[in-house]
């Protein structure tokens, strides 16, 4: 009689995990294996020297009740250029069935990881050998991505999914608060915010399966020659080494006008990982939303209008400029209107929407800055989280107000990833227009 009442608990119990959430993980190393140049810095000159840790790619795979799937990519990197990102979500449609909305491609923005091919053209003085080097890590990156969603997703079980904002204070709004004087200031200026958002996966036995995390802010507390994962890297470690059970993945939010301040220092760059680590185990003991077993997704890329490229005059004048990426980038954009090669004058930007049961998701690409993250949760609740540096980081996304301001996030980091010239002042609204679309068709409702 026991045993067959053992048995129908048993059943009671497997029955509710199938109709719940499935998540699998994976990890892999994706260090260099030889010196090739960091991505990042137009100050380097010359490739890498050995590592502080290695760099990692992760992921997440998700199955809901219904069977839906969708997966989460993390990385120790810069950002995914579009032909990249491009090629690994066509092998991943093809091999599991993904479409774009149910894949994120998502990279920390370290500045101490690796070059990758199509990227940043005119920041790196590259001569063929050293471009050989980095178109050959390239395709072996994509082949470890593609490899690593497999590996996620037959790692599949039955987890139970919760979420919740957490909260530390290291980002500084760089543009609003100079660097050098930040010692004498007694008051920092803003936009920011601070949130911490997490999402964990616990599995019936309450066992920490994984543990999602991000912040908005840049890694960019090292400029050194050795590879890193910066601050994220160390709080990836900490995570890790308090939960080994867990594999934890940070996603990168609106950190285009977001630094960690001071920095320079790897004691610097520990402690914010510890901050950062210390915010997600506050949330991870705290009590956390539960998310029903719903999968819902939307993925778009729209047309942001650029404005009209620089005339030659104004390119020569750039070119005597005394800044070597400048100088490469001007060089070239010249080159290119004598042979009559035509400007591209828009470029088609990556926007996505994930509804994970109750918690809402938007997805960016490219440097979004941090007024993106205030006006979503503005629309949608403070609960909502933002990524960014997701699928596609083809430059910085301004918002209305540093588009008028200009400066490097408005107007001259534009240069630094090779595009011909400022996006319009349309482009703000034109993304807040599609995001609405997005979460109208997943069933994300607007508080305002």
């Amino acid at each position: 009689m026991r045993k067959h009442l053992w048995l129908i608990g048993f059943l009671i119990v497997s029955s509710t995990w199938a109709k719940g959430w499935k998540a699998g993980v994976a990890k892999v190393i994706i260090t260099p294996k030889e010196a090739i140049w960091q991505a990042g810095y137009a100050s380097r000159t010359h490739a890498s020297e050995g590592k502080l840790h290695d760099l990692w790619a992760k992921a997440l795979a998700l199955e809901d009740e219904t069977g839906k799937r969708a997966v989460l990519v993390t990385t120790d990197m810069l950002g995914f250029p579009k032909a990249m990102s491009d090629r690994i979500r066509t092998q991943l449609n093809r091999q599991f069935g993904l479409p774009n909305a149910q894949i994120i491609l998502n990279s920390s923005h370290t500045h101490s990881g690796p070059v990758l091919d199509d990227a940043l053209l005119d920041i790196y003085p590259l001569d063929a050998n050293e471009q050989t080097k980095i178109n050959r890590y390239s395709r072996q990156l994509e082949a470890q991505i593609i490899a690593l969603v497999g590996q996620a997703l037959k790692d599949l079980e039955s987890v139970e999914l919760f979420a919740q904002n957490g909260v530390t204070r290291f980002q500084v709004n760089r543009r609003n608060n100079k660097e050098g004087a930040l010692r004498e200031q007694t008051e920092l200026k803003g936009p920011n915010d601070y949130a911490v958002p997490v999402i964990k996966a616990l599995t019936p036995k309450g066992v920490l399966k994984a543990i999602v995390f991000g912040y908005a802010c840049h890694p960019t507390v090292l400029d050194l020659y050795q590879f890193s994962g910066d601050f994220p890297g160390f709080a990836q470690l900490e995570l890790e080494k308090a939960h080994p059970e867990a594999t934890a993945l940070f996603f990168q939010g609106a950190a285009g006008d977001q630094n960690p301040l001071p920095r320079r220092t790897v004691s610097l760059a520990r402690q914010y990982g510890r901050e950062l680590a210390a915010a997600v185990d506050r949330v991870l003991e705290e009590p956390m939303r539960p998310l029903s077993a719903t999968l819902t997704t939307a993925y778009s890329e729209i047309q942001l209008p650029l404005s009209a490229p620089p005339t030659e005059a104004e390119l020569l004048k750039t070119q005597n400029e005394n800044i070597p990426y400048l100088k490469r980038w001007a060089t070239r954009v010249l080159s290119e209107m004598k042979q009559g090669k035509p400007f591209i004058t828009s470029y088609s930007y990556p926007l996505q929407a994930w509804k994970l049961g109750e918690q809402s998701m938007f997805i960016f690409g490219g440097e979004l800055v941090i007024e993106y993250a205030i006006e979503c949760k503005k629309r949608f609740g403070q609960d909502t989280f933002v990524m960014a540096y997701s699928n596609d980081v083809m430059g910085y996304i301004p918002s209305a107000t540093i588009l008028k301001e200009g400066g490097y996030e408005g107007a001259s980091s534009q240069m630094v990833y090779g595009l011909p010239s400022t996006w319009e002042a349309s482009v703000p609204e034109l993304i807040y227009t599609e995001i609405d679309k997005l979460a109208q068709q997943i069933g994300i409702t607007k508080t305002k």
